[in-house]
This record gives structure tokens, C-alpha cells and sequence, in this order.
């Protein structure tokens, strides 16, 4: 169940498409499944869509092949749009064979259905990378901004060791609602994008670097400390995380 879902059944019970006895019927059927469907290896949260907007996400990571093929299905089933993170070939290649219409990004390692059960987001989001060796994260943050319905600006390799390519692109920067800003080494991008726009900035460190950037702590602990207000920021490669409160933010009306 979802909120264009259940728009829809009342729409059709109020000019008389539905009767109330088969309304009744297709609620009762939508809510057994409510709150949760159980596979023994997993509880899949269907409920999730009507409490945060948009449906349960499967991380691929740690999974087998056929358990997110199997929980694929059953999202998918209900009306809702299929989004698998992390994800191997092998496991598109078990889910493909149960959903068809799944499309594979392997550059993000995403997994993706898209149904018409996520209301379009208000703005753009713009995702930056501060290098090209970023890329992978930033269009994990990319493909889920889209999938989560939002209207996605991508700026790669803009990096501070050459920021005129950054202010080459001001005008994006201030077209945008939400920028995520992806960022290994010392982390240093986010800080300066916050120091332009007036929107919300939430950067992504990324574990590209040397030695010295510890898998990703060094831009991690550069982020934090950020002098320019309102930059926030979520784990080490993250490109989910920040797509998900991204689009928490630009479908705020």
C-alpha cells in the first residue's frame, strides 16, 4: 500500500468505479500484509512508503542472489518502486529473472524498477564529485535521487585542485534545492560549495586517497569540521544515504 495507491481506490469509490464492497475487499487485501510480510529469512516493510514516503530499500550487500530476488519480488508486487543497493551481476541476474523490467547501473552497483507510487519532487538535486574516481558514489547519490522521483543535475570532477571548473557552473549551483557534494582526499569540496549556495549541502566522503586518508576518515573528519553553515554529512561512501534525506528535502512543499 501506498498513498497513490490508496488515492486511487477512493477516487474510484467516490465516482462510482468501485463498489464498497470491492473496496473493502482490495484494502483487506492490501493490509494483510500490513505492517510487515515475513520470508522467514526477512521481514519486508511494506508499511514503509505510508511513514516516510518512499518504500523499504534492499541492501545487496550480505545477501544472496535469490533472498533479493525473492524480496524484490514482493516489493515489486506491491505497487511499489524496487531499488537494490550494492548489488552484484549475479544478483541482477536472479532478480531480472523475476522481475523483467529491472534495469541494472552497474556503476552505481544499483538495482532498479520504477512504478508510478512516488510523487515528484518540488526542485532539482545536483550531485558534484570533487574527482572522477568519485563517480561511482556520486551516481549511487544520482540513481537514487532519481529513483526516488527527482529531477537530478549531475557536475563531476570539479574538484578544488582546479575550482574554476566549480564556479564555471555557478548558475547550476544556485538552480539547485539540494546539493550533494561527493568528495575522497581531504575532503575539502563540501566546504566550499557551502560557502556558495544557500541551499542545503550534504557531502559524502569517499574512501579514495592515499594512506594518510584512512579509507575515507581523513575527508570524513574534514567534513565535520566544516566552517560553512549548513553543510551536514552521512557515512564514508554513502551516496544512498544522502539521495534519501536529499529527497526528504526537495519533496518538502
Amino acid at each position: 500500500m501506498n498513498s497513490p495507491l490508496l488515492r486511487h481506490l477512493l477516487e474510484d469509490l467516490q465516482r462510482g468505479a468501485l463498489s464498497v464492497d470491492a473496496a473493502h475487499d482490495r484494502l483487506i487485501e492490501q493490509f494483510r500484509s500490513l505492517p510487515f510480510e515475513d520470508l522467514g529469512f526477512a521481514r519486508i516493510d511494506h508499511h514503509r512508503a505510508l511513514r516516510l514516503g518512499f518504500p523499504e530499500v534492499i541492501l545487496g550487500q550480505g545477501k544472496t542472489p535469490s533472498q533479493i530476488a525473492a524480496i524484490a519480488v514482493r516489493i515489486v508486487s506491491h505497487g511499489q518502486t524496487l531499488l537494490v543497493t550494492r548489488a552484484s551481476e549475479e544478483a541482477f541476474t536472479a532478480v531480472q529473472a523475476a522481475v523483467p523490467e529491472a534495469v541494472y547501473h552497474p556503476g552505481s552497483r544499483l538495482i532498479v524498477r520504477r512504478q508510478n507510487d512516488l510523487p515528484r519532487g518540488v526542485g532539482t538535486i545536483l550531485v558534484a564529485s570533487a574527482g572522477t574516481s568519485d563517480v561511482p558514489v556520486a551516481e549511487e547519490a544520482a540513481v537514487s535521487a532519481e529513483t526516488l522521483n527527482n529531477p537530478v543535475d549531475r557536475l563531476f570532477d570539479v574538484g578544488v585542485a582546479g575550482l574554476h571548473r566549480l564556479l564555471e557552473a555557478r548558475e547550476r549551483l544556485d538552480a539547485a534545492r539540494v546539493v550533494i557534494v561527493v568528495a575522497g582526499m581531504e575532503g575539502a569540496l563540501p566546504s566550499v560549495v557551502g560557502g556558495l549556495v544557500r541551499v542545503p549541502v550534504i557531502a559524502v566522503p569517499t574512501s579514495v586517497g592515499y594512506g594518510a586518508s584512512f579509507g575515507g576518515v581523513a575527508a570524513l573528519l574534514g567534513m565535520l569540521n566544516s566552517c560553512a553553515p549548513g553543510v551536514s554529512v552521512v557515512n564514508i561512501d554513502n551516496g544512498f544515504g544522502a539521495a534519501c534525506i536529499a529527497s526528504q528535502i526537495n519533496h518538502l512543499a
